[in-house]
């Protein structure tokens, strides 16, 4: 049973989006008018998305010149190397590039050694740059080598493994989003007084901004309902090692080349079926899930690839 969603006015959004800057890091973003239910709706699904499944950057280890250990301590320098670490952890950083890269710092005191005094690579740039790292004596020097990573979420430095002695592993806090609450108030349009108005309060960590996290936040978001309504399978392949070379050749082919109705082809390319090797065994019932594919269609497929000595699953 299809439905015309242009009948239902909460499946046709037009709702607007604003900003309300409290601070380069901290904003409200408005979303008005939403229809009656959505505000609680979206704005749930956008919490979660924000707090766990944005990616970004951190320092994953440190290696700091004269300790072996957490619990050394450098001659000439106030804090315990754990203390560093602590601060260390602290210093947030935007990076453009993939891989681990490497931050390095060198002073000689006397000095209050501050995040400032990295030098990064091309592609890293330190936000806080105010972040305090240790306070180093007079004529005495401090080196630190930093690796920043990215990833997702919060891994503890228990889970990680230490490359060589002196590498010091911290707890990885990943996520660019501090912070994030929402609420919902209602709100008038027209003569209609039930419409919802979303407002999200969002604070980053600066390597980003509120708005181009709830940006990312609903990327994600679609992309995992799409794939609700149009599915892409992924299927391994075949062993064609133990294969005939006459399979492996039917294997190859493409949709195109089984003479199947330009619709039909269009549509098994869009849902990521491009060749016989890829429709071989797949469950008929996943194939008519492809948009703008049917039982008709399934039924023409199979019998296509039928022709070739190979067929659907069931």
């Amino acid at each position: 049973m299809s439905t015309d969603l242009n009948t239902n006015p909460a499946m046709n959004p037009t709702f607007q989006i604003s900003e309300e800057k409290q601070s380069a890091t901290h904003a409200r973003v408005i979303m008005n008018p939403l229809e009656q239910g959505y505000g609680h709706t979206v704005g749930n699904a956008l919490r979660r998305v924000l707090l766990t499944s944005l990616p970004g950057s951190a320092i994953s280890k440190m290696r700091v010149e004269g300790a072996e250990h957490l619990y050394s301590t450098i001659d000439g320098v106030s804090e315990d190397v754990l203390q560093m670490s602590l601060n260390v952890k602290k210093i947030r950083v935007r990076t453009t590039v993939e891989g681990a890269q490497t931050m390095r710092l060198s002073v000689t005191g006397p000095a209050t050694v501050t995040a400032a005094d990295i030098e990064a690579e091309a592609g890293l740039e330190v936000i806080n740059t105010d972040q305090v790292i240790a306070t180093v004596a007079d004529k005495k020097k401090l080196e630190i080598e930093m690796t920043v990573e990215s990833g997702m979420g919060y891994v503890v430095a228990d889970e990680k493994k230490a490359d060589a002695i002196g590498d010091i592993m911290l707890d990885t806090l990943f996520s660019p989003v501090i912070k994030v609450s929402y609420k919902v108030e209602q709100t008038r349009v027209g003569r209609r007084t039930d419409y919802d108005k979303l407002i999200l309060d969002i604070e980053t960590d600066g390597t980003l901004s509120p708005l181009e996290a709830v940006d990312q936040a609903a990327r994600i978001l679609a992309q995992q309902f799409t794939q609700i309504f149009e599915p892409v399978v992924v299927k391994e392949e075949a062993p064609v090692e133990s294969l005939s070379p006459e399979e492996q050749e039917v294997l190859r082919l493409t949709v195109e080349e089984l003479d199947l109705p330009t619709r039909i082809a269009n549509a098994l390319r869009k849902g990521g079926f491009e060749t016989v090797g890829d429709l071989v065994g797949t469950p008929q019932v996943t194939i008519s899930k492809v948009k703008n594919l049917g039982g008709k269609s399934v039924g023409v497929i199979n019998e296509a690839l039928q022709k070739k000595g190979v067929s659907l699953g069931e």
